[in-house]
């Protein structure tokens, strides 16, 4: 079987991480300083990944976010996609999603958005840490608004995504099941397109949590969310804390 180069996260590799984690979080923090403001949310959702034979499977995920705290709604996701596996350990996903992005203050409108995405994910294991990451690429189409009510017009954008997510077992030398485990993870946004002018850099996000291996195919994660997010205008920012909660659910059909 061909396989990728090991990236273990071994003392060297944790190093690198924990450094790039801090680097960013120093540069959201002097970039913070300018213009900016600050909210504080939850974040909740359902991730599923469901393989249905050795090379197909598909991608669901439902989220749902809250502004000042849970006073009032921000943001919702519906996302769904199909899946090709290149290995047990390697994976290509396209699909569709739909979000609607609720306004701060009214009588702004609600603006939708269609949003078609890509994305290569790949894992790597050994008895002491997991490691997974994936890069996503994602064509954006966000309803376009004139005062305070939509048009029938859409403003087109790309958007490129890193995410790696360690866990590390808080029990034993392996997470199976009714394991806890420290989960960290960061994420960094970048966009793309001729609309795109001053805010090429989209967002960063920065999590760090406690997970619980609920059954061999179910865990969950409850941490704190922090997100770094420049706005369109340039010099604008926004600092985002979060309360997030995300319940992940894998499934094999393929018979034995």
């Amino acid at each position: 079987m061909v396989r990728l180069p090991s990236l273990r996260p071994g003392r060297a590799l944790w190093g690198r991480l924990m450094t790039v984690a801090a680097l960013l979080l120093s540069c959201c923090e002097v970039f913070a300083q300018k213009q900016s403001e600050t909210r504080d949310q939850v974040w909740l959702g359902y991730f599923n990944q469901t393989r249905l034979s050795d090379r197909s499977g598909i991608w669901v995920d439902l989220q749902f976010r809250t502004n000042e705290f849970m006073e009032r709604a921000s943001s919702d996701i519906a996302r769904v996609g199909y899946t090709y596996y290149v290995f047990d350990h390697m994976r290509l996903t396209a699909g569709y999603g739909r979000i609607t992005h609720f306004a701060l203050h009214d009588p702004a409108p609600d603006i939708p958005e269609h949003r078609t995405w890509q994305q290569v994910q790949w894992f790597d294991r050994n008895p002491r840490t997991s490691l997974v990451q994936y890069l996503r690429v994602e064509q954006r189409f966000l309803r376009r608004t004139k005062g305070d009510r939509l048009i029938d017009d859409y403003r087109f954008s790309w958007r490129f995504r890193y995410n790696f997510g360690l866990s590390i077992p808080l029990k034993g030398s392996e997470i199976v099941s009714g394991t806890p485990f420290l989960f960290l993870n960061d994420e960094i946004h970048i966009n793309a397109g001729k609309e795109i002018v001053n805010n090429y850099f989209d967002q960063n996000r920065l999590f760090a949590g406690i997970g619980y291996q609920v059954t061999s195919n179910i865990n969950a994660h409850l941490g704190y969310l922090y997100v770094f997010q420049q706005l369109p205008a340039g010099n604008q920012y926004v600092n985002t804390h979060a309360v997030r909660l995300f319940l992940f659910h894998n499934l094999d059909l393929r018979g034995n």
